[in-house]
């Protein structure tokens, strides 16, 4: 009769290079899918972890990609996973580690690589929403000038109405009337004058 084996939580970290991973992120995934699935393990998750610079070049290469994967497994395929990776053309290396003792909260955690990319989208959106907003203050502010100058245009062209007026005009004006008067009494007083005069001769 045989045993059930209980299966476990396992943590692998596999390590490509960055360049095959920028240039083919498909490809790298369905290589490390391949190998888990031919071990017959049942894979819980696969994500980037974080794109570092290697301590030392390994296979020649310098920068490599992490990435994080958990599966459940009876422990006695992680042998045969090791070395499929070895012999694989596209992953460098693989460390695979018991992890039965975490949760489904600690597997969904953000990797380094998830953080970054959810900051880099807060960044950019706030950035975005302050120019809409500045373009929208500064139509405003040129909305309230265009107001504000024809609010005040007819009260200018009051001003440049009256500014047109001659000064000179608007001043001989009453200074001829009394002027005309006084002729005209003169006049008057000259022509009583003269007949008195003729009437003392």
């Amino acid at each position: 009769m045989e045993t059930l084996t209980k299966k476990k939580l396992y943590e692998a970290m596999f390590l490509v290079d960055s360049a095959d991973a920028g240039s083919d992120w498909d490809g790298v995934i369905a290589a490390i899918t391949k190998i888990l699935n031919r071990a017959e393990v049942e894979i819980v998750s696969i994500k980037k972890w974080d794109d570092r610079r290697l301590a030392y070049e390994i296979k020649g290469k310098s920068r490599g990609t992490y990435l994080l994967c958990y599966f459940r497994s009876d422990g006695r395929k992680n042998q045969e996973i090791e070395k499929a990776v070895q012999i694989s053309e596209r992953i460098i290396r693989v460390l695979i580690l018991c992890a039965d003792w975490m949760t489904d909260e600690d597997i969904q955690k953000d990797t380094p690589a998830t953080k970054a990319e959810k900051e880099k989208e807060e960044r950019e959106t706030p950035a975005d929403t302050d120019e809409e907003q500045e373009d929208f203050e500064e139509e405003a502010e040129e909305t309230d000038e265009i107001e504000t100058e024809d609010e005040s245009s007819p009260a200018e062209a009051v001003a440049l109405t009256d500014d047109a007026l001659p000064a000179e005009e608007a001043v001989e004006e009453p200074e001829d009337l009394p002027a005309n008067e006084e002729d005209e009494e003169e006049t008057d007083d000259s022509q009583q004058k003269e007949p008195k005069a003729a009437a003392d001769e």
